[in-house]
């Protein structure tokens, strides 16, 4: 049982830590555009020169 004090603030950390990761992909806005990159891999086109 002591085990317990050490796992359950642990997992709250790690909780936190991929709760914060999670906002912070939101705000920088990383899922802006899901549907554009899910089809512009099934096109035939080749883009030699990608966007930056």
């Amino acid at each position: 049982m002591e085990i317990l004090a050490i796992l359950i603030p642990v997992s709250l950390l790690l909780g936190g830590i991929g709760l914060a990761a999670f906002f912070w992909a939101m705000r920088t806005r990383q899922f802006d555009d899901p549907e554009g990159d899910a089809n512009r891999i099934l096109t035939k086109d080749w883009d030699d020169k990608p966007k930056p």
